[in-house]
């Protein structure tokens, strides 16, 4: 355990940075989830309801460094052709 005063406080701000990065990315995952339920279901408007949040959260996850930028066009564009499949 830390005992000098200015490793205490990397520790706690540490531990909130992993909690909102944490918060993010399990955001993230279920947003690409429901789109991927609605698409194993065939459900077209139900997908197509469900992309756009996702595309939102997986933006907001690469805004934010949760997210690498390939990472994140890799994933909206596997979600895109998936609903566009249907």
């Amino acid at each position: 355990m830390a005992n000098i005063k200015s490793a205490k406080k990397r520790v706690k701000v540490i531990a909130k940075k992993a909690l909102r990065n944490k918060m993010i990315k399990s955001r993230t995952k279920t947003a690409i989830k429901k789109v991927v339920v609605a698409v194993n279901s065939k459900d077209k408007a139900a997908a197509q309801a469900a992309l756009t949040p996702a595309i939102s959260a997986i933006d907001k996850a690469y805004t934010k460094g949760i997210m690498h930028r390939n990472a994140a066009a890799r994933k909206k564009s596997s979600l895109t052709k998936m609903v566009n499949a249907l």
